[in-house]
């Protein structure tokens, strides 16, 4: 007589496969943790303790499509974009929110998560200003984002934790004037980014420009190394030996990320910046972005090599902190199982990413000189 649909006697083989995949998961999952266990380094260097002063952030961005008045601009490459989608959806919005509240709505926002960081009380909110034609103004059809710095100072004056950051394309027929206006302000530095906003900085005719910052004492922080937030970049533009002038001048320069992930001449642009800190006392770096996916080993670089030492400042980068670019999870070798589920399950990305930082060993004299800096 044939076994019947209930006789448990053709469900032997499917137990038989369903033991021998338990069995090579557990195989797995245990030879996953001997490896882990095996090759294990731990932090970059011995953590030291987050000071009990809340910490100043120096790189902050924001996001504008137009609405509400605010001035801000994107191209219609960048506005059709998957990455566009992807910073708003970071800072907790949408393209049709912003359309019914207006771009101030983004900096509101900013401020409220802010607020909620243990460890983060304040940043300086950055403005981008765009490419310049012939005449010295702005040049719509080749800027890819603007965010104006009118709208940076009027929206970060109405909150007690965000701090003015201007930027000014220095080819502008008005850059001395925008300059005064902006420390008149309250701006705390001025932003670049040369391979987005399409100038040299070893352009002599910037010489005025520099001599008027060192003039207002605004530090420059300027982006070096590739740039792929955007559509394009020209990145030799970012360079950092392209620096030389501003620093002879006695301009406080600020590199971005360490020039992190470029080459220019065949040469790393992390490499390239190295000697140039032991050359000039008024140059500093920082560890914004570093911990991203697509730039690991850079914060141990940092954080090790000499050249480094004494110079580096906090930045986060916000909002990339917010996104699937950075994570605990990224670190097996450096932290515990239990160090990564602990640091993932922060809401504040602030404190994340601090949290992610501080586990790596990013001293608390880096922490604090930001807040040092610009006190």
């Amino acid at each position: 007589m044939p076994p019947s649909a209930t006789d448990p006697a053709p469900r032997a083989p499917r137990r038989r496969r369903l033991r021998l995949l338990v069995i090579l998961l557990l195989t797995v999952l245990l030879g996953g943790c001997v490896a882990c266990q095996i090759f294990h380094s731990g932090p970059y260097r011995p953590p030291q303790p987050i000071p009990a002063a809340k910490l100043l952030d120096l790189h902050c961005h924001t996001a504008g499509i137009g609405a509400g008045d605010s001035g801000c601009f994107i191209s219609p490459a960048m506005a059709a974009s998957w990455k566009l989608r992807i910073y708003l959806q970071s800072f907790g919005t949408s393209r049709d929110e912003l359309l019914e509240k207006g771009d101030a709505h983004v900096i509101q926002l900013i401020s409220r998560q802010l607020a909620q960081s243990q460890h983060v009380g304040r940043a300086i909110l950055l403005a981008m200003d765009g490419v310049v034609d012939d005449h010295g103004d702005l040049d719509r059809a080749r800027t890819e984002i603007y965010v104006p710095n009118e709208f940076i100072a009027r929206e970060t004056a109405k909150t007690t934790n965000l701090l003015f950051g201007a930027s000014i394309n220095p080819l502008r027929k008005d850059a001395l004037e925008r300059l005064t206006w902006a420390k008149a302000h309250g701006a705390k530095l001025i932003k670049w980014i040369p391979s987005i906003m399409q100038f040299d900085p070893a352009d002599e005719r910037l010489i005025p420009f520099y001599r008027r910052l060192v003039e207002l004492r605004l530090p420059l922080l300027t982006h070096a190394g590739q740039e792929r937030s955007f559509t394009n970049a020209r990145d030799e533009l970012c360079d950092p030996q392209r620096l030389h002038l501003p620093l002879k001048l006695g301009v406080t320069v600020i590199v971005a990320h360490i020039a992190s992930t470029g080459k220019n001449e065949g040469q790393r642009d992390t490499d390239r910046l190295a000697p140039m800190m032991l050359q000039y006392t008024n140059l500093y770096s920082e560890i914004s972005s570093l911990t991203q996916v697509n730039k690991l080993g850079y914060l141990r670089e940092a954080l090790t090599r000499p050249e480094w030492q004494g110079r580096l400042l906090y930045g986060s980068d916000y909002p990339l902190i917010n996104t699937a670019l950075v994570s605990p999870w990224y670190f097996p070798k450096n932290f515990t199982p239990t160090q990564m589920r602990t640091i993932a399950a922060l809401g504040n990305p602030w404190d994340r990413d601090l949290a992610i930082k501080q586990a790596l060993g990013v001293p608390t004299e880096v922490l604090r000189k930001s807040d040092d800096l610009f006190r």
